[in-house]
């Protein structure tokens, strides 16, 4: 996951995919939030336009740790 933010057009990207992979369908979620989609369906990013309006001034993410377990169940 990559996440991008431009502070001169207040467009905040977020990747959950390789940002060479081009969208096949977008999906307006609500006013500014697109949600893009590759040609098999999954969701490769979303996009947030006027972000500081929609997220509010300070853009700040904070990402829940990952834990890996090795046990087998």
């Amino acid at each position: 996951m990559k996440i991008e933010y431009d502070p001169i057009r207040d467009l905040l990207y977020v990747y959950f995919a390789e940002s060479t992979i081009k969208a096949a369908e977008t999906v307006t979620i609500k006013p500014g939030v697109h949600a893009d989609f590759d040609h098999r369906g999954k969701l490769i990013g979303i996009e947030v336009i006027d972000a500081s309006e929609i997220v509010g001034r300070e853009i700040e993410f904070k990402l829940p740790e990952v834990v890996h377990s090795t046990a087998k169940l």
